[in-house]
């Protein structure tokens, strides 16, 4: 799938000679004995990424939702809107990295061989191996722009805590900077637990995929993304509401059952609201009013964005066109604020 996507994305990138920069260009950075929050150590953690553009043009850190990958983020809707000649994110103007977190894509992960025993890792780990691939693999030591969609707006929000010297701009995606909980994380332990309820699972020594989790995968999708709005424009029938459950029930699956757990338990003690005080990096949180995960009716993005020096907050419009949690993976709805906003971000270096 991962290939798949490079390939696509190098056709879309590479359409004229002219654009050759922008070729996906993927790569690999082994972190030998990564030691993991917990104090669990990998002796060789293989920490896989891909890059557009040219390592001496200003640096833009993207970073992918949860059971997604780093070329992932090529696709039409998000990469096509933003990376092209003449686009906020041009990449013959920025270098691009888009590494694929631990745990997913061709990083180290469960599906390698150790299944349930490798390391519990969390969203700390995961930046603090992406810091580790850009200063001791890139050799790059700042950022114009750390951005990321779903988990990856939640990494961002870790990331300009974590390093707040590190970089000049967050732009964090669907996501909101407080503990996970409510009804985002009652979802995550559910997915979690369908799987592991299925006898197939095996306590995670399975030979092949347990039927549920392809049942838990499509529950928590049209659960918490979506759109109200957009899902009674697709389905204002029950027939029509069946064709699009049968069809997701039916697509093929390639995803593994002991990374799907992984993957979602990995946000369970995200929190970056008590670290709020340490972010130097002018902030734009994109967020949804349909956001299924990170509901505006909370006021806690609103909140928070007033307890930073410099945040700001671009909240799309619900319509029959927003997609709830999944509205911000289509840049177009927010591609213009981008644009404008970073033109205005002062450079820290």
């Amino acid at each position: 799938m991962a290939m798949r996507t490079i390939v696509a994305a190098t056709m879309l990138f590479t359409a004229a000679p002219a654009l050759a920069a922008q070729t996906p260009r993927p790569g690999d950075f082994t972190i030998r004995d990564f030691r993991f929050h917990d104090g669990s150590v990998l002796p060789q953690l293989r920490q896989h990424y891909t890059t557009l553009g040219d390592p001496k043009n200003p640096v833009v850190l993207v970073l992918h939702g949860t059971g997604g990958n780093g070329s992932g983020m090529l696709n039409a809707g998000f990469g096509g809107e933003l990376f092209g000649p003449g686009q906020p994110l041009d990449a013959s103007r920025y270098f691009i990295i888009l590494p694929d977190s631990i745990g997913a894509g061709q990083s180290s992960k469960p599906s390698d061989g150790l299944r349930m025993k490798f390391p519990r890792y969390t969203y700390d780990d995961m930046v603090a191996a992406q810091y580790r691939l850009l200063t001791e693999g890139l050799h790059i030591h700042h950022l114009r722009l750390v951005t990321g969609n779903s988990m990856g707006g939640m990494m961002t929000w870790t990331w300009a805590e974590a390093f707040p010297d590190f970089m000049d701009a967050a732009v964090p995606l669907a996501s909101q900077p407080t503990a996970m909980a409510a009804r985002n994380w009652m979802l995550r332990r559910m997915l979690i637990e369908t799987i592991k309820a299925d006898p197939a699972w095996q306590g995670g020594d399975y030979k092949t995929q347990p039927p549920m989790l392809k049942i838990a995968q499509v529950t928590f999708s049209i659960a918490t993304s979506g759109g109200t709005l957009a899902w009674q424009d697709r389905a204002p029938t029950r027939a029509s509401a069946d064709a699009i459950v049968d069809a997701q029930l039916a697509a093929p699956e390639n995803s593994d059952a002991n990374d799907t757990i992984y993957q979602f338990d990995a946000s369970r003690d995200f929190d970056a609201a008590p670290g709020l005080a340490r972010v130097k990096a002018w902030v734009l949180a994109v967020n949804s009013a349909d956001d299924e995960r990170n509901p505006n009716e909370t006021g806690t993005t609103v909140n928070t964005i007033r307890r930073l020096a410099h945040g700001s907050l671009y909240l799309i419009p619900a319509s029959a066109q927003t997609r709830g949690h999944g509205t911000t993976g289509r840049a177009a709805f927010w591609k213009d604020k981008l644009k404008d906003w970073l033109a205005s971000v002062p450079p820290a270096r």
